[in-house]
């Protein structure tokens, strides 16, 4: 049963940190001539697989928390002052004693990129967090495989309070199948199903791993929109043609608009749609955050 007191539509459990975006003619090559590349354009912006989908979520209407760890840095002061502009409650973070986590990200011209991230191991919420209370004021969980100790907590307490959970699962972990057992709606990136199942075919490994599942298994495919398994059968949602710029932090906005869409009664070939449609907008612009639409661009991509 859901809490009386609930404050919020979601709560995110998980990471967030501040981004160096660097812009890039091509990728470097070692031992090349491209193993020396003038970067031509940079800038910092916050992002982290949690914190990129709740902005989303708040940039589409939703009441938004953020539980999450971050340093006693200028970075960690960044991220919070980006969150709380955006309307995303922050009376949950801890602040740790270490760096904020922090990534590097280089674009090419097509728009695709290659992630460098650092976290240091202190960056937890540990078993201080007031978890219990936190979960009980949410519609809707959404955790994060980056701490997985707190995303664990989080979800198994929402669990036992009939409140739905979504994840971004990217790495596997001996822990994610426990993880994966608690989330009533996985959303996956591609390789995950084929590491978690041993088989290669993507279908294959999506009906293995759904087989015992009442409610659907989402992948995201990037370029190619998504899928899911629900009842048995494939569903197949593809993306929305655009310009791409970036395509950092579309998954977490696709996840983000996702949330949106369940808790506004989308069915689910909607809600695939609606998640795309914002994800493809977000590619158009540079930068994590940076790239959350507003529910406008959205419809405008979507009645296209």
């Amino acid at each position: 049963m859901h809490s009386a007191d609930q404050r919020w539509d979601v709560v995110g459990v998980g990471a967030s940190c501040v981004d160096l975006v660097c812009r890039l003619p091509f990728f470097p090559e070692a031992r090349t001539a491209r193993d020396k590349v003038r970067v031509s354009e940079q800038r910092r912006a916050c992002g982290g697989q949690t914190a990129t989908a709740l902005a989303t979520c708040a940039s589409l209407g939703l009441r938004a928390n953020y539980v999450g760890a971050i340093g006693d840095d200028e970075d960690g002061a960044t991220v919070l002052a980006e969150l709380a502009g955006r309307g995303i409650g922050t009376d949950d973070v801890r602040v740790v004693q270490c760096p904020t986590a922090t990534a590097i990200l280089l674009i090419d011209d097509a728009g695709e990129r290659i992630v460098l991230w650092h976290r240091n191991p202190d960056l937890v919420l540990g078993p201080d967090a007031p978890m219990e209370r936190i979960i009980s004021q949410a519609r809707l969980v959404h955790v994060d495989d980056v701490d997985e100790e707190a995303s664990l907590w989080a979800a198994r307490l929402a669990g036992e309070r009939g409140i739905p959970v979504t994840c971004d699962i990217d790495h596997v972990t001996h822990r994610t199948p426990e993880l994966l057992s608690l989330v009533s709606l996985p959303i996956l990136a591609e390789h995950v199903p084929s590491a978690l199942t041993g088989v290669a075919d993507l279908d294959c490994a999506l009906h293995a791993l759904g087989r015992d599942r009442r409610q659907p298994v989402i992948v995201t495919l990037g370029r190619r929109g998504a899928i899911a398994l629900n009842e048995g059968a494939i569903v197949s949602s593809p993306s929305f043609h655009v310009r791409a710029a970036d395509t950092t932090g579309a998954g977490d906005v696709f996840r983000g608009a996702f949330i949106v869409a369940c808790l506004g009664g989308r069915e689910l070939h909607d809600a695939l749609r609606f998640a795309n449609a914002a994800a493809a907008v977000a590619c158009t612009r540079v930068g994590a955050m940076a790239g959350v639409p507003a529910l406008e661009e959205v419809g405008a991509l979507l009645r296209i």
